[in-house]
């Protein structure tokens, strides 16, 4: 398996990153450490997770960072692993945003639950609009020499603010963002094909799309509004049953049976297919599911594929 440049660093990461949000959500540790060390089995090396998973179950979050670092330890491979993860985002208790106070202390806490003294690339989960650009890349600046921190990217971000932050970096002589996590996959595509992506291809940033199977709805098995109980995130496909989503799965069906794969396969091989595309994020709560994430990155989609695919996802 080839590895790839994550952006301008020199993290190599493998072609598809795994999604850290299930681990205490959907699966619980035990599961986890099966599906993590199956991953690593098969040569990859990148996870991306956040300090808030998965608050929207427990109340509190923290649980995926816990259950990384326990299996980190655990297994002795930290140095092996390109690890990603994120802050920002609500954690209660008045516990947000991007304001130097804040990061330095949520990155301790991070660091403890993950049971290492080094993050690979640090994200800012969320653009916070209330606190100067100047003053969270400041505070990624101080943890970079600090060494706790490698490197720092972007999530959630619109193309005129990650625009900004690039320019405030190049101003103050700050780290910049080498990355960028969008919401990215053959149903949403508009906003990041529309402005994002220039961005990031004059930039040269490393791009790690979330969402890459779409919640589920790529991998083909939410096809009826009665598949929604087959999983705990079935509801949140209700959007993607429409035309274009149906005329999105018979395309996958086509490609799929061409390659003798499977649809979410096929999905993440047309992200890994698409230039500025790094490493596309997915997740897996069974070992079977795991397989179609590995089998993806040896998949070569022909030119006819990729349009196929296109033009279903208009």
């Amino acid at each position: 398996m080839q590895k790839k440049l994550l952006g301008k660093t020199d993290l190599l990461v493998s072609p598809i990153a795994f999604g850290g949000n299930v681990f205490g959500w959907t699966i619980n540790e035990q599961t986890s450490f099966e599906i993590l060390d199956a991953f690593v089995a098969s040569d990859f090396n990148f996870v991306d997770t956040a300090d808030m998973y998965s608050r929207w179950a427990s109340g509190i979050g923290g649980e995926s960072e816990t259950i990384l670092g326990s299996w980190m330890k655990k297994r002795g491979n930290r140095k092996e692993i390109i690890l990603a993860t994120k802050v920002g985002k609500d954690m209660g208790n008045g516990k947000i945003g991007l304001s130097k106070k804040y990061i330095l202390n949520a990155v301790n806490d991070s660091l403890k639950r993950l049971q290492t003294d080094y993050i690979d690339l640090y994200q800012s989960h969320d653009d916070d609009s209330k606190t100067p650009l100047e003053e969270t890349l400041d505070a990624y600046q101080y943890l970079i020499k600090e060494g706790k921190v490698r490197y720092i990217g972007a999530s959630n971000y619109s193309a005129e603010r990650l625009n900004l932050a690039l320019e405030t970096s190049r101003k103050y002589n700050y780290p910049r963002y080498q990355t960028l996590q969008p919401h990215y996959n053959l149903m949403e595509r508009n906003i990041f094909e529309t402005d994002l992506e220039k961005v990031c291809l004059d930039n040269k940033l490393g791009v790690i799309p979330y969402f890459s199977l779409a919640s589920g709805f790529l991998s083909g098995k939410y096809r009826n509004a009665s598949d929604r109980t087959k999983s705990v995130r079935g509801s949140v496909t209700d959007k993607y049953l429409n035309e274009k989503g149906l005329n999105v799965l018979n395309a996958l069906d086509e490609v799929s049976s061409k390659h003798e794969t499977k649809p979410a396969s096929v999905a993440l091989a047309w992200l890994m297919a698409r230039p500025s595309i790094t490493s596309p994020i997915a997740s897996a709560t069974t070992i079977e599911q795991l397989k179609d994430l590995v089998n993806a990155a040896s998949i070569v989609l022909d030119a006819k594929d990729i349009e196929l695919l296109n033009s279903s996802s208009i």
